[in-house]
């Protein structure tokens, strides 16, 4: 059976590996991404001493949606749907002090990456430039992406660990369809400013029956790597809306995307392709609730994962240590929860009356 924690170690070192090649023609990113791979490799080793010292397994991911805002009403928007963005009654958000705690406590535990979410992330630049000072990890900025400017050029480009990453669709039609109609030409123009700064940036491409072959093509790949885009995150599509679950990839689709990816990476783009959740069964069932990472909401509840927003501790209160050692998530990997059977995107939110029933 797989070493997971070994096995996510060795994908973010051959992550980096790739990030480092990818940047040798930016001298100023070519240093910062070696200095990454120093802290990666610190943390890798605050994890072990963590896992030998107290029997606590950290995992090298978090994911924390830290705003409540956004200026977008996307269709089948996760974030919406789980009550965490709404234009009417919204979860209470931690202070930008709060956050700083959290991530710093996660550093010293050897976390290395922080994907940042929300609503709009963007909306919360007192917070982006409280955690913005923990160097010892990468946070991807999951964006919509109609909010770069000129400030926030200047400040990706004084914060290099702050990684915007801005989603898309496939193509102007695809993206303004889910997102707004002119959304992809102003995503566009952001790609572009990103691009004439020299700023490592990625795109997020929720992926669905209807677009996988496209956006996963040699052409639309090599579209994004014009633009200058430098890592690619694909999404497979959770069927939160009812009525959407046709658009949600079947085993042997993720099986397929699989295979596309792997051709990508060997055709040495100067890419980095990365997919979530991926296929589960490489990694022996589902990587939430600890096992390889798991979701803080804005008002610091310790979740599963962003599709399974059930929460019995909270960060703010408890920090990570103690939301690692969660009964709801000990009851969700030791029920096995992790390899129910699902028929696309997330076993979690397939399983989420299971979930919830677990809550006690």
């Amino acid at each position: 059976m797989i070493n997971l924690p070994e096995y996510m170690s060795a994908g973010i070192r051959d992550m980096m590996a790739e990030a480092y090649l990818n940047v040798l023609s930016n001298p100023r990113e070519a240093r910062f991404v070696h200095g990454m791979q120093q802290v990666f490799a610190r943390g890798e080793r605050r994890r072990q001493k963590v896992l030998r010292e107290e029997s606590l397994t950290v995992p090298p991911f978090l994911i924390a949606s830290i705003a409540t805002t956004c200026n977008l009403r996307c269709k089948g928007c996760y974030a919406r749907n789980n009550g965490i963005a709404s234009d009417e009654a919204r979860k209470a958000t931690l202070e930008p002090e709060q956050w700083h705690s959290i991530f710093a406590e996660a550093a010293e535990l050897g976390v290395s990456f922080a994907l940042v979410a929300g609503g709009e992330p963007l909306t919360r630049r007192d917070l982006l430039e409280q955690i913005a000072t923990i160097e010892d990890i990468v946070f991807p900025v999951f964006t919509n992406g109609t909010m770069i400017g000129a400030q926030y050029l200047d400040f990706f480009e004084q914060h290099l660990n702050m990684i915007p990453v801005l989603s898309l669709e496939g193509d102007e039609c695809a993206t303004d369809g889910r997102r707004g109609k002119g959304v992809y030409q102003r995503v566009q123009l952001s790609m572009q400013l990103l691009h004439e700064r020299k700023l490592f940036y990625g795109v997020s491409i929720t992926v669905t029956t209807q677009n996988r072959e496209e956006v996963t093509s040699r052409q639309y790949v090599e579209r994004l790597r014009q633009l200058g885009c430098k890592l690619v995150v694909y999404v497979e599509y959770v069927p939160v809306s009812e009525g959407t679950q046709h658009l949600a990839l079947s085993e042997d689709e993720v099986l397929l995307m699989e295979r596309t990816l792997a051709e990508r990476r060997g055709e040495r783009r100067g890419m980095i392709f990365l997919s979530f959740p991926g296929d589960e069964k490489e990694v022996d069932g589902c990587i939430a609730a600890g096992r390889g990472f798991f979701h803080i909401g804005p008002d610091g509840a310790a979740e599963p994962c962003p599709f399974s927003p059930y929460s019995d501790s909270n960060v703010a209160s408890l920090g990570v240590r103690g939301a690692l050692r969660s009964p709801l998530f000990s009851r969700i990997r030791d029920a096995r929860a992790l390899g129910w059977e699902h028929t696309g995107g997330c076993t979690l939110y397939e399983h989420r009356d299971e979930v919830e029933k677990m809550l006690g």
